[in-house]
């Protein structure tokens, strides 16, 4: 390593202790004892309270999943929705997490809403919905998700800006022309969780895990949720 690399990455390291997490004032806590038993339940709450805290796009998540050699990948999407059946995102079929999912339908989901010091794992298996429930999805969402979805070719290799900006250009003005025009392979996705973990983030860090398990079918409990806590 050069000097000026070495100096750089010093550079890099001092600036990076630097870094403070979860020191702002009045965190919120967390009496786990107190949770809902369903995690949507307190999935809707905890949402609802990173809105009302300002947390910037807390509709955004990470979406893990693995490729044809079983190597992570992961990206930040938006959420869809969250209801009984799962937590909803969607994609091209064609893209590099459509065809990761289709060969591998297992997921996690990643959201972190640093102004609450909190985090949210969820981790189970992915279902496709219909076409019909896809397109509904699309359409119900702004011109510009349409535009997007119209562009296309998602993952695949781009040969220059340019052709990005023609391809974009049309796909406005056809969005803007056919709020209904329909995009074959959009695709929305439903992650059923197995297991969904709520983390407090605290600053003497003494973080609150909750974690809950989905009880096999047939369980005294019938089949509900297990809870526990875990050692931060």
């Amino acid at each position: 390593m050069s000097d000026h690399d070495s100096a750089r990455q010093r550079e890099f390291d001092a600036l990076l202790r630097t870094q403070r997490v979860w020191d702002l004032p009045g965190l919120p806590g967390f009496d786990a004892e107190a949770a809902p038993g369903d995690p949507l339940a307190l999935f809707h709450r905890w949402f609802a309270d990173a809105v009302a805290a300002g947390q910037p796009e807390p509709h955004t998540a990470t979406l893990a999943t693995v490729d044809e050699e079983d190597r992570p990948d992961a990206r930040t999407l938006m959420l869809h929705g969250a209801d009984e059946r799962g937590w909803h995102f969607a994609s091209h079929a064609t893209s590099a997490k459509g065809r990761q999912l289709a060969a591998r339908p297992h997921a996690a989901l990643h959201f972190y809403w640093s102004a609450l010091a909190r985090q949210i794992r969820l981790r189970g298996t992915v279902t496709a919905g219909s076409s019909a429930e896809g397109q509904a999805d699309l359409h119900a969402r702004s011109t510009g998700a349409l535009a997007a979805a119209l562009t296309g070719r998602q993952s695949e290799v781009l040969g220059s800006g340019d052709e990005l900006a023609r391809a974009s250009r049309a796909a406005w003005d056809r969005a803007a022309a056919e709020p209904e025009a329909p995009v074959p392979g959009w695709t929305l996705y439903v992650l059923r969780p197995e297991e969904a973990e709520f983390f407090q983030g605290d600053e003497r860090r003494r973080h609150v895990r909750l974690r809950y398990r989905r009880a096999a079918p047939g369980a005294r409990d019938g089949g509900g949720w297990l809870r526990e806590l875990l050692w931060p």
